[in-house]
């Protein structure tokens, strides 16, 4: 799907990492909450509070889960799944855009 229709849009953009990630929120009529946004070519560590599915709409990067020592490479029409209350180290390649499906 490459749009979400019917939703509630945060206007104000979440930016994190000195602007290297920057997202939106959206909240589906059912309450569903996701955050749209890009991720700058850099290396970072996410941590997470509720299980998340990151989806790469476009873009090519490098994931390592917490716990493991394997990086996995990723990109756009791919996905990831990360536990709650854990962590991801993500090292994108070139302009990411994901999706974050929450929960």
């Amino acid at each position: 799907m490459s749009t979400f229709e019917n939703v509630i849009l945060t206007k104000k953009s979440n930016v994190y990492f000195d602007g290297k990630c920057v997202s939106h929120t959206v909240m589906l009529a059912d309450g569903t909450r996701k955050s749209v946004g890009v991720i700058f070519p850099s290396s970072l560590t996410f941590n997470t509070g509720a299980p998340e599915r990151m989806e790469l709409i476009s873009g090519k990067c490098r994931v390592r889960l917490a716990g493991s020592e394997d990086w996995q490479l990723y990109e756009g029409g791919q996905s990831f799944d990360v536990g709650a209350n854990s962590s991801f180290d993500i090292d994108t390649l070139e302009l990411l855009d994901y999706v974050c499906h929450f929960g």
